[in-house]
C-alpha cells in the first residue's frame, strides 16, 4: 500500500452522524438483549452490512462509504456500543440494585463506565504486542473483515464467504453451535481442542460420572490455577531478554517497554477506580479501614485479572467466560469476608472489565486485515487511531443511554438474568469447604496450563469450556477441528486462506440468525 494514502477520519461529518446513529441504536439492542434474553449480540456484521449499503446509495457523500475503511469505523462503533452498553454497563449496575442497595447503583455506574474507558484503551495499548498479537486469531474480527473484503470484492472468495454464510445460518437454525464449528478451523487448534473438552465435560460429568462439577468449584479452580500460572507466563514474556529489540519491530508494532507501561498506567487506573467507587459507594462505613484496603487492592488485582483471561479466551477463541470469571472473583471475595454491599461492588465492577478489551480486539483485528496485516505501518496506525476514537465515542453514547433507560428497566424488573446468580451467592454465602475445593482443584488447572505454555493457553481454554455450558458446542469444536486436519492433509495446506474464508463465512452466518432471532424473540 502507498503510505500517502490517508486513513479515513472518524470525525468526519457524515461518518461521525453514521457513529452517532449506529451506536444509539446498538446501545438500544444491548440492553434489550442483556435484560430480555440474557445475551449480548454481536453486531459487528450489521454495522458492516448497512454501511456497504450506504456506500451503494448513489447520493452525494454516502458514496464515501464504499471505502472499507470507513465501514470498518462503522462496525466498530455499533459493536462496541452494543457490548458496552449490555456487558460493561447494563450488567453490572444491575447486581446492587437486585440485592436492594439502590444507594450503590449510581456509584457503581460511574466506575464502571471508567473501567469501560480503561479496558479498551488497554487493548489499544497492548494490540499487536508479544501477548496479544495481531497476528492472534480473535474469530469475530476475522469473520467481519472477510464479509467486507468480500462485499468490496467479490470473486472466488466472496463465493466461498456466501457458502460459509449459508452454512453457517443452516446451522444455527439446527440449534449447532455454528460459531464454535467455525472457529475451529482459523484458532490454535491445542488450545481449541482443550476448549471442546472442557465444553463435553461440563456438559456430560454428571452422566459420565454423576458428578456435577459445578457443584464441587472444579470449574472455577481449574481456572484460578490456570490464570495464576497465566500471569506468571505474561510476566516471563515482559521480563524475557531472549529476543532483542530490532526483531520483535520486525514482528510487533509495540515492544516490551511500552507494554510495562501499559500494566503501570492500568494498574494504578483500576486502583483509583477501585478507590472511587469503595469512597463514593460509602464502604467506609461497612468496613474497617484494614478490610477497605484490602477490598482496594483486591478489587484493582481482580479487575486486571479478569480483563486479561477474558481477553486471552476472545482471542484464542473467540469466546469469553465473563460472567462466569468475575463469579469466581465474587467467591474469593466472600471467602475473604467483605460485607454484602462491598460484595455487590466488586462482582460489578470485576463483571464490568474484560468485555470492552475483547471486543476492542476484533475490532482492531478486523481493521488489521482490512488494512494489509500491518504491510503499511503508517496506514495501520492511523487505523487503530480513528477505530479507537470510533470506539470511544461509542462508550460515550452508551453511557448516555444507559444512564436515560436504566431506571425504567428496573422499574419493570428488567435485569439481566445472571445479576440473580449473583445476588442469590451473596446473600446465601459460601462455605469453608469452597476454599479448599479452589485449592485441590486449581493444581491440575495450573499443570495444564504451565504444561500448555503461554502460546497455546491450554489451562485457560480448558477451564473457559468447564465454566460454560454447551456440549452440543463441544461437539462442534472438536468435529470442525477434524475436518480441518483431513482438509489440510488433503490439499497439502496449499488452501489454507479458503480455509479462513470459509469460517470467517459460517461465524458471520451465526451471528447473522442469532441477531435477527434475537430481535424476533424481543418484539413477541
Amino acid at each position: 500500500m502507498n503510505n500517502k494514502v490517508l486513513h479515513p477520519r472518524a470525525l468526519e461529518p457524515v461518518t461521525l452522524l453514521m457513529i452517532v446513529l449506529t451506536s444509539v441504536v446498538g446501545a438500544i439492542i444491548g440492553i434489550q438483549l442483556i435484560t430480555t434474553l440474557g445475551i449480548s449480540a454481536n453486531t459487528s456484521i450489521i454495522g458492516a452490512i448497512f454501511a456497504m449499503i450506504l456506500g451503494r446509495i448513489p447520493i452525494g457523500k454516502l458514496i464515501a462509504f464504499k471505502s472499507v475503511h470507513r465501514q470498518n469505523i462503522i462496525q466498530t462503533a455499533i459493536s462496541s456500543a452494543t457490548f458496552s452498553a449490555a456487558s460493561s454497563l447494563m450488567l453490572p449496575i444491575g447486581i446492587p440494585y437486585v440485592l436492594g442497595y439502590e444507594n450503590l447503583v449510581l456509584p457503581l455506574f460511574i466506575g464502571v463506565i471508567l473501567a469501560m474507558f480503561v479496558d479498551a484503551l488497554l487493548l489499544y495499548k497492548f494490540f499487536d504486542t508479544k501477548i496479544f498479537p495481531a497476528t492472534g486469531t480473535w474469530p469475530p474480527g476475522i469473520a467481519t473483515a472477510e464479509a467486507i473484503k468480500a462485499g468490496d470484492k467479490g470473486g472466488k472468495n466472496a463465493k466461498v464467504l456466501i457458502g460459509g454464510v449459508l452454512i453457517g445460518i443452516v446451522g444455527s437454525i439446527l440449534k449447532i453451535p455454528m460459531s464454535a464449528f467455525g472457529v475451529a478451523f482459523i484458532g490454535n487448534i491445542w488450545a481449541l481442542t482443550m476448549f471442546g473438552i472442557g465444553l463435553l465435560l461440563r456438559g456430560y460429568s454428571v452422566q459420565l460420572f454423576n458428578v456435577d462439577l459445578n457443584e464441587y468449584y472444579i470449574p472455577h479452580g481449574i481456572m484460578i490455577g490456570a490464570g495464576i500460572v497465566a500471569l506468571f507466563q505474561v510476566a516471563f514474556t515482559l521480563l524475557s531478554k531472549r529476543s532483542t529489540k530490532e526483531s520483535e519491530e520486525l514482528i510487533y508494532s509495540k515492544d516490551q517497554k511500552e507494554i510495562r507501561q501499559g500494566f503501570g498506567v492500568g494498574f494504578v487506573a483500576y486502583l483509583a477506580i477501585a478507590l472511587l467507587i469503595a469512597l463514593i459507594g460509602g464502604m467506609i462505613s461497612h468496613m474497617s479501614f484494614g478490610m477497605l484496603i484490602g477490598f482496594i487492592i483486591f478489587a484493582t488485582i481482580a479487575a486486571f485479572v479478569h480483563e486479561l483471561i477474558v481477553g486471552i479466551a476472545a482471542m484464542h477463541a473467540g469466546w469469553f467466560p465473563a460472567f462466569a470469571v468475575a463469579f469466581i472473583t465474587l467467591i474469593v471475595g466472600i471467602l475473604i469476608g467483605f460485607p454484602a454491599p462491598a460484595l455487590a461492588l466488586l462482582a460489578g465492577f470485576s463483571a464490568a472489565t474484560g468485555v470492552a478489551f475483547a471486543d476492542m480486539g476484533y475490532d482492531l483485528k478486523t481493521g488489521f486485515i482490512l488494512r494489509g496485516n500491518g504491510s503499511d505501518p503508517v496506514l495501520e496506525k492511523e487505523g487503530r487511531k480513528q477505530q479507537m476514537i470510533a470506539g470511544m465515542l461509542a462508550f460515550s453514547i452508551s453511557a448516555v443511554v444507559v444512564l436515560l433507560s436504566y431506571q425504567s428497566y428496573f422499574a419493570q424488573g428488567l435485569v439481566a438474568p445472571v445479576n440473580h446468580v449473583y445476588a442469590a451467592t451473596i446473600q446465601s454465602g459460601v462455605t469453608g469447604d469452597v476454599a479448599k475445593q479452589l485449592l485441590i482443584w486449581s493444581i491440575p488447572g495450573a499443570l495444564i496450563q504451565l504444561i500448555g505454555g503461554s502460546k497455546r493457553q491450554m489451562g485457560i481454554l480448558f477451564a473457559t469450556g468447564l465454566l460454560l455450558i454447551n456440549p452440543i458446542a463441544g461437539w462442534a469444536v472438536l468435529v470442525g477441528i477434524i475436518l480441518r486436519v483431513i482438509f489440510t492433509y488433503m490439499t497439502k495446506g496449499k488452501k489454507e486462506s479458503e480455509m479462513t474464508v470459509f469460517a470467517a463465512g459460517v461465524i458471520a452466518g451465526d451471528a447473522l440468525y442469532s441477531f435477527f432471532s434475537s430481535i424476533l424473540k424481543i418484539g413477541k
